[in-house]
């Protein structure tokens, strides 16, 4: 296996513009430990949502607590695993989700809230393995996802950017941690 590397920043040709927002949230010259501190990081806020709190959605039509969590398991999922394809060297194209459809029918409202934050712990605990085992070529590597070239190195990026504006929305919009 090789030493765990620096994943540096990703150049703006290396994702599409929709993902600018969520590079542009991390600091810094490397992402690996943005990956490692975040789960930390966020621990005050996991621990503190009681099954009543999972279910809040902070207006109409918006999303609970508990989608929200199972949202950030299911889109790091994705992106790790179009960052593990490209690294593989598969250049096949991978088509888009849609994580409005997505969220209604992962039942999370239904699951306990302790299982869902278990799952987020042990989904981030893989995307690690996986960064932290590519060598330098892999992490160049490219591939094409919803139509646009984006490399191993910004989908690293754009897990650990995704993950901090969706924290943000849970602690600004929902109130949790707070």
């Amino acid at each position: 296996m090789p030493a765990t590397i620096a994943i540096g920043r990703p150049g703006t040709d290396e994702y599409a513009p929709i993902y600018a927002g969520y590079v542009q949230q991390i600091t810094g010259d490397d992402v690996l430990p943005v990956l490692a501190a975040q789960l930390h990081q966020m621990e005050p806020l996991l621990h503190g949502i009681t099954e009543e709190r999972g279910l809040h959605r902070y207006a109409s039509g918006k999303w609970s607590v508990k989608e929200v969590l199972n949202h950030l398991s299911d889109s790091e999922r994705v992106f790790a695993y179009r960052a593990l394809r490209f690294a593989r060297a598969d250049a096949t194209p991978l088509p888009s989700f849609d994580e409005n459809a997505w969220v209604p029918a992962s039942g999370s409202d239904r699951r306990p809230i302790a299982e869902i934050v278990g799952e987020l712990r042990a989904v981030r605990a893989a995307s690690r393995g996986l960064f932290e085992s590519l060598d330098a070529e892999a992490i160049g590597r490219r591939g094409e996802a919803s139509g646009r070239p984006i490399s191993v190195r910004a989908l690293a990026w754009i897990i650990a950017g995704h993950t901090q504006h969706h924290v943000a929305i849970l602690r600004d919009r929902y109130g949790c941690g707070v």
